[in-house]
């Protein structure tokens, strides 16, 4: 019977070392936890307190990069890129800006060697930098916020402008390179089946009308009158023209009074339900340009003047594939009769 008792008291002491060894550890992994996430008396505060107040009464908003800057203005018609005049900018990425440097929060400190600076993406831009400096803009001009921040992996690091200490911060932010990625681009909505008919005509003195019914395949395009005997060299020739409007994604945009050069074709997209789109393609030296007008017919014309309002005044930049269906040489989509 004692033999019984010594063998049970054996098996507890052994589950009690057990229990106190995995204790030991765990407190051993929470003493390691701690050393490998500092904090400081910044850490869960906002980065740019009272940011709130300062948002309803910008004007503008800075981005400084080592190889670009641009600004985003308020103006009465909306926040602009550039300028009073420049392009509407897209209201999501907009929000998304304000949104993420109100809600921007101290986390842990980092470096404060700034040599090291560069390597979470916080190099002050102004020197050649990795970083963003940001900054907001006060009613009369004045730099009311700002921080330089920047990403590595998965995290948002940040610092004030005038402190070397880098914090990893908790939040979220837009990607701030690339201007044109700020400007609203995407007002064109119009889907394929929509579309009716297409002219095309370039400087060689080539023309050529092109139409389908309704509910007919993408591929179902044939010369029109007076271009009803001409051939297509193959469906798919006729395809991307005839449809290229419904693919419309400029890459850039400039206000149409700064194009050199004379338009080396046009194309009108006309829909089944009354909406023209008349283009007019340009090779400029930087590149290649459309600009383009709406038209439309009835007093319900909402459509038409809505394009129209984003569009006219500017030339937008095509990569050459897309710029090419809007200019293409006829004689490649169709061969005259004989």
């Amino acid at each position: 019977m004692s033999t019984l008792r010594d063998a049970r008291r054996g098996r507890r002491v052994l589950v009690m070392a057990g229990l106190a060894a995995a204790l030991a550890v765990l407190a051993v992994a929470t003493n390691l936890g701690s050393a490998a996430a500092p904090s400081s008396e910044r850490t869960g505060k906002p980065v740019l307190p009272d940011f709130a107040a300062k948002r309803a009464e910008a004007t503008g908003i800075r981005v400084i990069l080592a190889d670009e800057s641009y600004m985003l203005v308020a103006t009465g018609e909306g926040w602009k890129l550039g300028g009073q005049d420049g392009y509407p900018v897209r209201q999501d990425r907009l929000s998304e800006l304000a949104e993420g440097l109100d809600g921007l929060r101290w986390d842990v400190p980092r470096t404060e060697d700034p040599a090291k600076l560069n390597a979470v993406g916080l190099g002050d831009p102004r020197e050649g930098g990795t970083g963003a400096l940001v900054e907001v803009l006060g009613p009369e001009g004045e730099v009311s916020a700002a921080i330089i921040t920047g990403r590595k992996d998965a995290w948002i690091y940040a610092r004030l402008p005038d402190e070397t200490r880098a914090y990893r911060v908790t939040g979220s932010l837009p990607p701030f390179y690339a201007a044109d990625a700020w400007l609203d681009l995407n007002f064109l909505d119009i889907h394929e089946d929509a579309i009716s008919a297409v002219r095309l005509a370039n400087v060689s003195g080539e023309n050529l009308y092109l139409q389908r019914t309704i509910g007919a395949s993408d591929r179902a395009f044939r010369p029109a009158p007076p271009f009803q005997n001409y051939r297509l060299t193959s469906r798919l020739a006729v395809s991307g023209p005839a449809l290229e409007l419904t693919r419309f994604l400029p890459i850039g945009v400039k206000r149409a009074a700064a194009l050199r050069t004379e338009p080396v074709a046009r194309h009108i997209t006309e829909t089944h339900d009354g909406l023209e789109v008349d283009v007019r393609a340009y090779r400029e030296r930087d590149g290649y340009y459309i600009t383009m007008r709406a038209i439309e017919a009835g007093e319900g014309a909402q459509r038409a003047a809505a394009i129209n309002e984003r569009t006219v005044g500017w030339a937008f930049q095509l990569t050459e594939a897309d710029w090419l269906d809007y200019a293409p040489r006829i004689s490649d989509i169709v061969q005259p009769p004989g």
